[in-house]
């Protein structure tokens, strides 16, 4: 018998002839996470105490009363179904299998859970679930849209560090047109413009020019940063009223589904970029996976001389595409402005360009990961103000850190061993 013939066939322990190795990476993450909130969550809630969830918000249609749960018992049966699931990674750790993405986010809710039982135990105040699951929605937009700039980007063989200074165009352009044409929506129009300019220059160094993307992205934050900065000093901040007043997007609520509690006001009852997040991740999955257009481009991604030979334009597909980014990193800029009328501030993306591309990577260049995590990014934002509100036991400066630190977290002990596409970073000489 010959030796492919004897290897299983039902697992995924081997590739070709040769055994991968046993990865620990998850199951030392996990059981790290349930040691955490057994002994610091569960443990260190006061003895007796309760932790108040509400679950309703006042306008929902049916009523839920707020949640009341004994915090240490709570975060404690959490800790240890978070163990139960280290075992299982272990399992599959040993036999070389992989369970999927279901299982790093069953132990990321289930973390989270037991922080927010600690978080609230003994406070007066409720945890607003509604409230924190829209906010971290809204936080969501602009790092779900540099996501899928960087993803276009990269999956035709480009590096795009510059999403940072795409997403600060489209807020500076955003918030000027707004104010100059009394109307957020027509400011939709123009922040993609404002972010594609950015992505030509891109392109132009990048594609034209081959010079390394990475320093061509970070000198181009750098450019968009200053100019921003110096006409937010010398126009903007003299003109505040005439130039840097946007009006915000109205809410779009939607009939009856607005009304179901918990999750009605969270997912039917906001802005238009909210909902265009979601049809334009819908989209480009299925553009990506099951058009021609998306075959051309990953092919231009994974193997362009291969591309090239059966008559793609690479260099061609690749300036296209990388416009198309920079204008879809744009669109999600005008969040920062105008999804909640607020003017323009200088370096007001804060790094958000950054964690888009943690959320591409921990996505696996996938949309719909990519959406998922730039959902988990958005809701640690959330997490601060919230537990701010309620007074946490969580220093200030901690939670001013949380967004960054989950990204840190979840790219380090989560994203695992990921492949890129083959030809990313690699300027194509025909």
């Amino acid at each position: 018998m010959s030796t492919a013939t004897a290897l299983p066939t039902s697992s995924k322990a081997y590739e070709g002839n040769v055994q991968l190795p046993i990865s620990w990476r998850g199951t030392i993450t996990y059981v790290i996470i349930g040691l955490l909130s057994i002994l610091g969550f569960g443990l260190g809630s006061p003895a007796g105490s309760e932790s108040r969830f509400l679950l309703s918000t006042s306008r929902d249609a049916v009523q839920i009363a707020p949640l009341m749960i004994p915090a240490r018992m709570t975060a404690i049966i959490l800790g240890l179904a978070i163990l139960a699931l280290a075992a299982y990674a272990a399992h599959n750790a040993v036999n070389r299998r992989k369970a999927g993405v279901w299982l790093p986010a069953l132990v990321g809710i289930l973390g989270i859970l037991a922080f927010l039982v600690w978080s609230g135990a003994g406070k007066s105040e409720s945890v607003p679930i509604p409230l924190l699951l829209s906010q971290g929605l809204v936080f969501a937009v602009p790092l779900a849209f540099g996501a899928m700039a960087g993803l276009i980007n990269e999956r035709v063989g480009v590096i795009n560090i510059a999403i940072e200074g795409q997403l600060l165009a489209g807020a500076f352009a955003a918030a000027v047109v707004a104010t100059l044409a009394g109307n957020a929506y027509v400011a939709l129009l123009f922040a993609p413009i404002a972010g594609g300019l950015v992505a030509v220059l891109l392109a132009l160094f990048s594609i034209k020019y081959r010079v390394n993307q990475i320093v061509v992205g970070v000198v181009l934050n750098v450019l968009v940063v200053g100019i921003t900065s110096y006409l937010f000093s010398t126009v903007l901040k003299d003109n505040k009223a005439t130039l840097n007043t946007p009006p915000g997007l109205p809410r779009i609520e939607i009939p009856l589904l607005a009304d179901i509690p918990v999750i009605g006001s969270v997912l039917f009852n906001q802005n238009i970029l909210v909902y265009l997040m979601f049809i334009g991740v819908f989209l480009l999955q299925f553009l990506l996976f099951r058009s021609r257009w998306g075959l051309r481009l990953r092919s231009v991604g994974e193997h362009p001389k291969a591309a090239d030979t059966v008559g793609i334009k690479v260099n061609r597909t690749r300036w296209i595409n990388v416009i198309v980014g920079g204008a879809v990193a744009g669109l999600g800029g005008a969040s920062f402005t105008i999804a909640a009328a607020i003017g323009f501030g200088k370096d007001m993306t804060a790094g958000k360009g950054y964690i888009a591309l943690a959320a591409m990577i921990l996505g696996r260049w996938n949309p719909n990961g990519a959406l998922a995590a730039a959902i988990l990014f958005g809701f640690a934002e959330a997490l601060r103000g919230t537990l701010s509100i309620i007074g946490t036991p969580v220093p200030t400066h901690f939670l001013a850190m949380l967004p960054y630190l989950a990204t840190i977290f979840a790219v380090a002990g989560l994203v695992g061993k990921v492949r890129a596409p083959a030809a990313e970073g690699v300027p194509y000489v025909k």
